[in-house]
């Protein structure tokens, strides 16, 4: 853990906070007093089935009536024909 004064820290402030993001820890002090510490947070990339699970739990349900009422008024209820290129055809 590196301790710097206010001073450096805003001089430096690029230099400290890629150092920061790269592990370092650092100790600002004003007046020779230490008034904070500033070190990266953890960052989690991956979860697990189980958690990505209960993270989507608490999304809210999607109400495919209102959806598909409030496309129809912003898009129009005109469907897609016979003629459509994208259609997947079947047999």
């Amino acid at each position: 853990m590196k301790v710097i004064s206010q001073r450096e820290f805003h001089d430096d402030f690029a230099a400290v906070m890629d150092a920061v993001e790269a592990g370092e820890t650092y100790r600002v002090t004003r007046d020779g007093v230490e008034i904070a510490e500033v070190r990266s947070l953890p960052r989690r990339t991956k979860f697990t089935t189980a958690e990505l699970i209960e993270r989507h739990r608490h999304l809210p349900r999607v109400d495919h009536a209102a959806m598909r009422a409030e496309s129809d008024e912003l898009f129009g209820e005109d469907r897609v024909g016979d003629d459509d290129p994208w259609e997947r055809r079947r047999g």
